[in-house]
């Protein structure tokens, strides 16, 4: 870490450099040049650079002197409080650093009328060991006293490194190859802490005593002879063990800090930094926002901070799994400081996240721009490109994240999935080989590595690779791929184009699909019904029981709003409708809640609010869900009902406007079977209809087989059957084991699983005029019939 002389000379040399009057300030045009000349990228408007400017002179009015402007003193402020990247700053501009060989100090130019700056520069050596931090005039030690206790804190760390060394406890993870979440750690840009993790070895008797001795310190700052200089010394103290990432410790000294002076905005911050590094998002948040509540509360004074509490806030919600609600903290850091090239990344990754592709791009095209070495931007900006189906330009964007970064692990394990999707199967296995090499026990990369050299038929070696991501995990879709190569090594079957290894196979017309029995589903009821049953198994809805969404519209209090075509509405932003999701999923993990977020907002959110606006009509909202979510058919019906009834222009009454159930049924298909719904959406069928209809006329139109939502019969028969083996029947196209129904076409006997049927894919060896299928729900119910089969024919035998 540069010493504070090394770093506040190089604040000196930006400062010297647009002083172009030798005035001793930087006026508004001088600070103009500055602004635009370390951002070389970025083509400012007049409007930008005034608001900024305006912004810096009224934050930092009491380092404006006069008609000279901002004082030596200010700039370094604005560089202490993160406003910008001193060492970024330095090397865009050019500038180097001039020693005094004798002296072994930076020369200061005598046109500066800063005398502090020269006792900075010529700081004791106690100050110049120790982190830029402690020496910052507001953010660093103020009493004399608390230095002492630093002092003898690093001399409490040295040694207890040694021993923990010693005995081979002490380590470093470098952490280099992993996305940077673009976390503001600290209030300043220079406090960052190190890509290398530290783990300390808290178990044993050297750590025990530490713990005590650091416990002695703690009292020391306890006695000291005001409030303030006991702050001044818990903070010093946390901010030394978070240095030396003691997240624990320090955050025992932050949340004492906090009881001494519970206003200030620093305690609650740095203690929401120590909870999530600690894994307690939900912690972390209730700090981030208790420092934003001080630092609205105390204006003007802490106003600089707010784009990095956005920031923290916005990455412990993300921690929470709360997408959405993230995107608004990243917005308002970005508003507040147009260059925070962090935020940007931040927001459009998160943008990203819940598949808002085109904002997503904007945003991250924007921190590359400012930052154009950013690894990690460029990684999500090419998701996103791909999320468009811009392909050939992701690949572009991937390869520059892998040349900024070449053990990136995300943009190598995306760039491998991307070759997968475009079916260049054998660069696609060397991007998980690069994967494998920095991240060893990645045992998805380890998986998909072995489907890519199955796409590029080399079976042996996928087999081989088969074995190594056993070895890692023991998942159940491992032993499936395993048995899968096994049935293509015994069919010897070649390969048509298709993907994983997929046996030749040839698509059959619709019309020539015909089924035996009543029980047997149509080829394409089929198609959309394991669509649906696959978004439904995404978000875990069918986990949900149906009965929350009733409880939710009788606890929730949402005021009427009113509709651009001026109907009443109980609508409500998409943040808060993320809350009332994340109340339904309570069960999920936070990573889990977000990919059921960005599923939703894809396929629901995105028809239902058709105009943009951000808001969404929460009683249609819960109708559309309840067919998905657990629980008996009729109740789930019964609650789609009452969630339209529960809307204001219904409210209170016993019957809904058949216009609300036709545009009900009509959302319903448009979002689930969008090959008949969209068309449907652009008819206009009774809207002017005002008759109001029953729960059993709902049931009707609910019900119609060829206007209605029908297809919930078959996804009941899917949820209840789809995890169904049938012993080993394999699929005579994909070669993988049957699970689910099991499709017997009853002149040639083959058998299909529920995908290949639904794509109307039969072997190429069964060529028929038609082709007539039988479904089994269960091997049962197969044994059964053959039994029946047997008996008929044994009647017919004399």
């Amino acid at each position: 870490m540069a010493t504070r002389g090394s770093r506040s000379e190089k604040v000196k040399r930006i400062f010297q450099q647009f002083d172009t009057n030798r005035d001793g300030g930087l006026n508004r045009d001088e600070m103009a040049a500055l602004v635009v000349a370390v951002n070389p990228r970025v083509k400012f408007s007049d409007e930008q650079i005034n608001a900024i400017l305006d912004e810096v002179f009224r934050t930092y009015g009491e380092f404006i002197d006069g008609e000279k402007g901002l004082t030596y003193d200010g700039l370094l402020r604005t560089y202490d409080d993160g406003a910008g990247d001193v060492d970024r700053d330095f090397d865009a501009l050019g500038l180097e650093l001039n020693f005094d060989e004798n002296k072994g100090a930076s020369i200061v130019s005598e046109a500066s009328s800063s005398s502090i700056a020269d006792e900075r520069v010529i700081e004791s050596q106690k100050k110049q060991r120790t982190a830029a931090w402690a020496v910052s005039p507001h953010h660093g030690i103020v009493f004399d006293d608390t230095w002492k206790l630093v002092d003898d804190l690093e001399i409490l760390l040295k040694r207890l490194k040694a021993k923990q060394a010693k005995d081979a406890k002490f380590r470093n993870d470098n952490f280099d190859a992993y996305s940077d979440a673009g976390w503001s750690r600290e209030l300043g840009a220079s406090a960052e802490l190190s890509e290398k993790r530290v783990y300390w070895e808290e178990s044993g008797p050297d750590y025990a005593l530490f713990v005590k001795e650091l416990g002695a310190l703690r009292s020391r700052a306890d006695g000291a002879r005001s409030r303030e200089e006991a702050f001044d010394g818990h903070m010093a103290i946390g901010r030394v063990l978070y240095e030396h990432q003691l997240f624990k410790e320090a955050l025992i000294c932050f949340k004492r800090s906090c009881e001494l002076q519970p206003m200030d905005v620093r305690p609650h911050f740095r203690a929401g930094n120590c909870l999530y590094v600690l894994g307690k998002s939900k912690e972390a948040k209730e700090e981030f926002l208790l420092a934003l509540e001080s630092a609205e509360a105390g204006g003007n004074q802490w106003g600089y901070l707010l784009p990095q509490i956005y920031v923290n806030l916005g990455i412990a919600l993300e921690g929470e799994g709360m997408v959405l609600s993230a995107c608004e903290y990243y917005r308002e850091a970005a508003i507040l400081c147009p260059t925070h090239y962090r935020a940007l990344k931040l927001l459009g990754s998160a943008l990203f996240g819940v598949g808002e592709y085109r904002a997503a791009v904007k945003a991250l095209e924007e921190a590359i721009f400012m930052k154009p070495d950013y690894a990690d931007a460029h990684c999500d900006l090419a998701s996103a490109l791909h999320g468009m189906g811009e392909d050939e330009r992701a690949i572009e964007v991937f390869q520059k994240a892998i040349d900024l970064k070449p053990g990136h692990v995300d943009a190598l394990y995306n760039l491998g999935g991307l070759y997968m999707d475009l079916g260049r199967f054998q660069r696609a296995s060397e991007m998980y080989t690069r994967v494998l090499a920095v991240w060893p026990n990645h045992w998805r990369a380890q998986l998909n590595k072995a489907v890519s050299l199955l796409g590029a038929g080399e079976t042996e070696e996928a087999k081989k690779a088969l074995k190594e991501a056993l070895k890692m995990t023991n998942r159940v879709e491992l032993h499936d791929a395993i048995y899968h190569l096994k049935q293509l090594q015994k069919k010897k079957v070649k390969t048509n184009g298709g993907t994983n290894g997929e046996a030749a196979f040839v698509i059959v017309d619709p019309s020539k699909f015909k089924t035996v029995g009543e029980k047997t589903t149509f080829r394409q009821d089929l198609g959309n019904a394991l669509q649906i049953r696959a978004f439904q198994r995404l978000t875990r809805l069918n986990r949900c029981e149906v009965d929350l969404l009733k409880k939710e519209m009788n606890e929730t209090d949402v005021p009427v709003s009113y509709s651009g075509s001026g109907g009443p509405q109980k609508s409500i932003r998409k943040p808060n409708l993320e809350e009332v999701l994340r109340k339904l999923l309570n069960f999920l993990k936070p990573e889990t809640f977000q990919g059921a977020v960005k599923a939703i907002n894809e396929k629901i959110l995105s028809v239902l609010d058709e105009t943009g606006s951000g808001r969404v009509d929460l009683g249609m909202f819960y109708a559309v869900l309840a067919p998905l979510c657990s629980g008996p058919p009729d109740k789930r019906k019964r609650i789609a009902f009452d969630a339209l009834l529960w809307r204001p222009v219904n409210e209170g009454g016993s019957h809904i406007r058949k216009v609300d159930a036709v545009q009900y049924i009509k959302l319903l298909r448009a979002i689930f079977i969008p090959s008949h719904g969209a068309s449907e959406m652009l008819e206009v069928h009774g809207e002017t209809d005002t008759s109001m209809v029953s729960f059993n006329e709902f049931l009707v139109m609910f019900n119609d087989p060829d206007w209605g939502f029908d297809i919930l019969s078959t996804l009941l028969k899917l949820e209840t059957g789809d995890r169904n083996r049938h012993e080993r029947h394999v699929c005579s196209v994909c070669r993988y084991p049957i699970i689910g129904s099991r499709f017997k076409e009853v002149k040639s006997h083959f058998s299909l699983c529920n995908q290949c049927y639904s794509e109307g894919k039969v072997p190429p060896n069964f060529k028929q005029d038609e082709y007539k299928f039988k479904e089994y729900g269960k091997e049962a119910e197969a044994m059964k019939d053959k039994c029946l089969c047997f008996n008929l024919q044994s009647r017919k035998d004399p």
